[in-house]
């Protein structure tokens, strides 16, 4: 599947900062049950590898699971070597797009700048991540998208939530990164479903 054809299914990019492996199956099982069909455990979270490992032996054949936070190349393949299909960074580094796709992953780097956006579109990103969000606002994908290739998926997060979820999607975000608003460090995974319950209709309501 492509990114376009994920974020059809969901356009929620569920991030679990934080999370443990101990916990991690339940948590991303009650991801699923509410609808939500991209799962990213970024790297400073308490041993990310075994958490993306797990995820993927267990829900890779239906769900697209990542690493989020991956700053260096070896990183990336670290992530492939788990079975992890995604890669999202917070920050603008063509050569972590490359080396994502020379190993078959998707690639959802970040940006805050046209320049940025350009670099990772050429570097062959599939989608690009406006971040920190929360520093710009719905205006800011507005503009840029008007210069940017055609079809080319914008991503905000940070500070994106239910109440705001509207506003950046008649601005042409094409899905959205969630963290706090969906999973923070102590939440149980009945806690997860409800607010995953909740984006999930906010997102279908539009």
């Amino acid at each position: 599947m492509t990114m376009k054809e994920w974020f059809a299914r969901c356009p929620l990019i569920a991030i679990l900062r934080g999370v443990r492996p101990d916990e991690v199956v339940e948590v991303c099982a009650a991801l699923e049950r509410a609808g939500v069909a991209i799962v990213e455990v970024p790297m400073n979270s308490p041993e990310p590898l075994v958490s993306i490992g797990k995820l993927a032996a267990t829900f890779g054949d239906r769900l697209l699971i990542g690493a989020g936070t991956v700053m260096t190349p070896d990183q990336v393949r670290e992530v492939a070597g788990v079975g992890g299909q995604l890669l999202v960074t917070p920050h603008a580094d063509p050569e972590l797009v490359r080396t994502a796709k020379g190993l078959g992953m998707m690639a959802a780097p970040g940006f805050f700048t046209p320049a940025e956006a350009f670099s990772l579109l050429r570097a062959g990103a599939d989608a690009i991540k406006l971040f920190p969000a929360e520093a710009a606002n719905p205006a800011t994908i507005k503009a840029v998208r008007a210069i940017l290739p055609p079809g080319t998926l914008v991503v905000p997060v940070g500070g994106v939530s239910v109440e705001n979820i509207p506003a950046w999607t008649e601005a042409g975000a094409a899905g959205f990164g969630i963290g706090s608003s969906i999973y923070k460090p102590g939440d149980t995974p009945e806690i997860v479903e409800k607010k995953a319950r909740a984006l999930v209709a906010a997102v279908n309501a539009l």
